[in-house]
């Protein structure tokens, strides 16, 4: 397979077959994203899709999942989405599931009717990534839509029978609104109720945008034990319905897992247990993680 480097999945498509039918996301705005800043985003026409997926199904004709790349690939065309669908069933006879980046953008351009006939066709799982439920927040990290139409993407993906995979970023408000993108990231949370809900820390890379305002003293990063004390409010008011919860992503500082609200006692202690260790406590920012 030939790729557009560099490539991103989901932690959970580790051992899916990934098919890039774009290239960059369609928004590429975020202050704290770096990851397709090189890349000028593009739809490959459907002529490339159909070779890249007969090529594919030659090479690894046993495949169960399928991701769907870069970043917001639900941004073509409904209508080459479902050709895509279609020639993917056809040419792969394991497949059980194929996943896809939705931007909430992207979501909101997509009629009901239009994502409901995805679900038929046999995509079955949109990653969405929530950030904060703050609009201060949103608006300062140029996420590109408000909590409102956060709800609304999340909501409508879930309506259609897609299941909904929604991720989190501790940290992204900084000492000074830590709290206030606990409260409302739970209320957006629970708004929406994802299927799966994950959380990631806050983790720049150099060229991001929101490294300027940390150099400039205008942002100030959370230390490993307010990220905790952070999450532990989230964790106090989130109200979900056997939701899947995992933090076990790379730039998270401890692993935290369970069904939510069903085991969010446990996991409150394991935040607890975290939260009274000195050690932790006395934990500095590590910036060789950001840089």
């Amino acid at each position: 397979m030939n790729y557009d480097y560099p490539l991103y999945r989901p932690p959970s498509e580790a051992y899916s077959l990934i098919l890039q039918v774009t290239i960059g996301c369609s928004h590429n705005a975020c202050t704290f994203c770096t990851m397709y800043k090189q890349k000028r985003f593009r739809q490959k026409d459907w002529p490339e899709i159909s070779e890249l997926i007969n090529t594919a199904s030659q090479e690894y004709p046993r495949t169960k999942r399928i991701f769907l790349a870069d970043g917001n690939a639900l941004a073509l065309p409904t209508e080459t989405l479902v050709k895509t669908l279609k020639l993917l069933y056809e040419n792969f006879p394991s497949l059980e599931r194929v996943s896809i980046y939705g931007g909430p953008k992207d979501i909101l351009s997509k009629t009901s009717a239009e994502l409901e006939t995805l679900y038929q066709e046999g995509l079955g799982l949109v990653y969405l990534g929530i950030e904060s439920g703050s609009e201060k927040i949103l608006k300062l990290v140029n996420k590109g839509v408000s909590p409102l139409e956060m709800i609304e993407a999340g909501q409508k993906v879930k309506k259609s029978g897609l299941q909904l995979s929604a991720t989190i970023i501790s940290g992204l408000g900084g000492k000074e609104l830590w709290e206030e993108h606990a409260l409302e990231t739970a209320r957006v949370a629970s708004e929406i109720n994802p299927h799966y809900l994950a959380s990631l820390t806050l983790l720049l890379e150099e060229g991001a945008p929101l490294l300027r305002k940390i150099k400039e003293g205008r942002f100030i990063f959370l230390t490993p034990w307010e990220t905790l004390r952070e999450l532990y409010l989230l964790m106090q008011h989130v109200n979900l319905d056997k939701c899947i919860y995992r933090a076990n992503h790379v730039s998270n500082y401890f692993s935290l897992a369970g069904v939510l609200n069903q085991e969010r006692n446990l996991i409150l202690q394991k935040l607890e247990y975290y939260l009274s260790r000195a050690d932790i406590k006395a934990l500095p920012v590590d910036y060789n993680r950001m840089l």
